[in-house]
C-alpha cells in the first residue's frame, strides 16, 4: 500500500473511531438506586441542594425504582395521581410529598445548617 493510502485509511478509520465515541446513552440515576444505602444518599444529597422541583424529581426516580404502582397504593394515591404529582414543573402539595415519602420508605430529618 502506498505511503498516501496508507494515511487516509487512517484518518477514515480515526473519523470512525471519533464517532463511535461521541455515542452517548441518556443517564438514568434509577440505575444506580439498587440499595436502601444508595437511595437515602441520593436523597439527603437532593436535599442539601435545597430546589423544591429537584426533591420531587428525585421521590419520582425513587418511586420509578419501587414501581409506581406499588408507590401509589402504599401512599393512598391514585397511580395516575402519582405520575401527576411527580411530573416535571409539577407543585405537589406538602402532604402528597410527604405521603410519597412514607410510602417510600424515607424520611426527611431537619438538622443545623
Amino acid at each position: 500500500m502506498k505511503k498516501s493510502a496508507c494515511k487516509k485509511s487512517l484518518r477514515q478509520k480515526s473519523k470512525v473511531s471519533r464517532k463511535r465515541a461521541l455515542e452517548l446513552i441518556p443517564f438514568d440515576v434509577t440505575r444506580y438506586l439498587t440499595s436502601e444505602k444508595k437511595i437515602a444518599q441520593y436523597l439527603d444529597a437532593i436535599l442539601e441542594i435545597g430546589e423544591p422541583a429537584l426533591v420531587v424529581k428525585a421521590l419520582g426516580d425513587i418511586a420509578r425504582v419501587r414501581g409506581m404502582a406499588q408507590v401509589a397504593i402504599d401512599s393512598g394515591l391514585g397511580r395516575e395521581s402519582l405520575y401527576k404529582a411527580l411530573s416535571p414543573k409539577s407543585k405537589p402539595r406538602f402532604e402528597t410529598i410527604m405521603k410519597v415519602a412514607r410510602a417510600l420508605g424515607v424520611q426527611f430529618t431537619a438538622r443545623v445548617a
